[in-house]
């Protein structure tokens, strides 16, 4: 909820005023001429300065990895030949030198160090997996076209290594601008322009996780006629209201903004947001619009140009057809390596719960799955029997909001219980379920059937998938999570799933249950 404050002499003035409608002055419709704009802001110098020291951090860990997986692929599959001095090592080095090259110009034509994707989200790591995989796929092509007769034991070790090591790279690189942007440094000045509500809800999207590095400086609301020192409160945060919408480019340099962030254009219209666009230019600002939509992957997103006028298309959801058929295949390979993988740790905890209390060792729970299809879930048993008829008697204990009941220290917690549920190994026995098509291994969060019977119509979308084991609530914060925020993960990941996406929530499971983090 977003709170408009302001400091003024008059106590009947209204801090915002109705959005003008009137036609601009004909003397505001001049664009500014450069000799007037000046040199860019010190925001701008230093919102480049930090992102090319990045993007050159990025090319030389790209090189180092490139060049260390094709001198590995190389010894491996030819070994002391390449160290002996002959046509053959010649022939090898300067393959692998080509190599090399095709690899680091195929990271740089997907645009894998692009300002735009480094440092936050999946789009960075798909753009490397796809210009490796492009890589790869022109050397199999020359094989064939021209009979290279290339070994595909150089190929097979070289493709993963890189790949994970460039992967790993990125993983590491993030990490440094995470932490310099804990420390306030590395972030992306933001100057937003819109009406009260909009302009409310793309700050608190933006300032919503802090490891994207932007940083509130201002907004300018539309027909603001207010008194100055007027501040926007949104998730907390006290931002100043510099003006209206024609005080944009005034209050770049006032606030030390490097980007301007639009939340919609009707307030604008045509001829405005091209000048402030012209405007913008010379100054080296950044200019964002916001669409109006919300948790819709990028994936989906295309633009459509169309007579001029750049059109946003969004494509539909993809839970079905063949990339459906995909995620089975990948769910149940996956389920049968990690239950083979586990299968010690099953055994210990099966024994444990058997010999230190009474009753079974598995915990049938009924949750509903895709379509609304009820099913037994198992779990290994973490509480003592008869829990469910305490749960009336513990409604007062319940420190969670909306449908969800969930206790920090829950007196129903058997001591070995307690463990597996801190490691999240309770939760191992719904691989079978996998096996058995009820659930995915990622997916929304299974719900009881009296919270399906309280959804209205969207929150019902969560159904038109299987239930996972884990997902965006997994790795989101798990039981820290309020109501809202759970069930607006499991739409988002309805709505953008994808295989990569996949494998990441995995990724950040296997983190999150190592740290321990939200489990209880």
């Amino acid at each position: 909820m977003a709170h408009l404050n302001t400091v003024s002499q008059d106590p009947g003035k209204r801090a915002i005023a109705a959005p003008a409608r009137r036609a601009e002055p004909a003397a505001r419709r001049v664009v500014i001429p450069l000799s007037e704009v000046g040199t860019p802001p010190a925001a701008v110098i230093e919102r480049l300065r930090w992102q090319r020291q990045y993007v050159t951090r990025l090319r030389v860990a790209d090189t180092a990895v490139v060049a260390g997986a094709v001198m590995l692929a190389q010894y491996v599959r030819f070994g002391s030949t390449v160290t002996s001095p002959g046509p053959v090592s010649h022939l090898v080095t300067a393959f692998s030198i080509v190599i090399a090259a095709l690899w680091l110009s195929m990271l740089a034509g997907f645009h894998t160090r692009s300002a735009k994707v480094v440092g936050a989200g999946a789009e960075e790591y798909r753009r490397v997996v796809n210009a490796s995989l492009a890589t790869f796929g022109a050397m199999a092509i020359a094989e064939l076209v021209v009979k290279l007769e290339l070994s595909r034991g150089y190929l097979v070790v070289a493709l993963p290594v890189g790949t994970f090591g460039l992967l790993l790279g990125r993983w590491a690189c993030r990490k440094v601008v995470v932490r310099e942007r804990g420390k306030g440094r590395c972030r992306t000045a933001v100057l937003a322009v819109g009406e009260r509500d909009a302009v409310a809800h793309l700050v608190d999207e933006l300032v919503d996780n802090p490891s994207d590095g932007y940083h509130v400086v201002g907004v300018c609301i539309p027909g603001y006629r207010g008194a100055q020192g007027a501040v926007l409160t949104v998730a907390g945060l006290d931002i100043p209201v510099v003006g209206d919408e024609n005080c944009a480019v005034q209050a770049i340099r006032a606030c030390g903004a490097d980007t301007v962030a639009v939340a919609g254009t009707g307030h604008f219209g045509v001829h405005r947001l091209q000048r402030l666009i012209w405007e913008l230019e010379p100054m080296g600002v950044d200019l964002m619009v916001s669409p109006g939509v919300v948790d819709v992957a990028l994936s989906r997103l295309a633009m459509r140009p169309m007579s001029g006028l750049p059109l946003l298309q969004i494509e539909k959801p993809q839970y079905r057809g063949a990339k459906c058929f995909q995620k089975r295949a990948f769910d149940f390979c996956f389920a049968l390596a990690a239950l083979t993988a586990t299968l010690p740790i099953l055994v210990v905890a099966a024994t444990a719960i058997k010999l230190t209390s009474r009753g079974p060792v598995f915990y049938a729970a009924e949750r509903i799955g895709i379509n609304g299809k009820p099913f037994s879930m198992l779990k290994f048993r973490s509480m003592v029997v008869g829990a469910d008829q305490q749960l009336a008697s513990l409604s007062t204990m319940n420190e969670s909001d909306g449908l969800l009941f969930k206790i920090r220290d829950d007196p129903r917690v058997t001591p070995v219980g307690r463990i597996l549920r801190r490691f999240s190994i309770d939760e191992l026995p719904q691989f079978i379920n996998v096996l058995r098509q009820e659930m995915s291994v990622v997916g929304p969060r299974p719900p009881l059937r009296p919270e399906v019977e309280s959804y209205d119509c969207d929150v019902l979308r969560r159904l038109l998938v299987k239930p996972g084991i884990t997902g965006l609530w997994q790795v989101s914060g798990r039981s820290d999570l309020s109501w809202d925020r759970s069930v607006r993960l499991d739409l988002s990941y309805v709505d953008n799933w994808s295989m990569v996406g996949d494998v990441l929530i995995i990724a950040k499971t296997l983190r999150a249950v190592l740290a321990r983090t939200g489990a209880y």
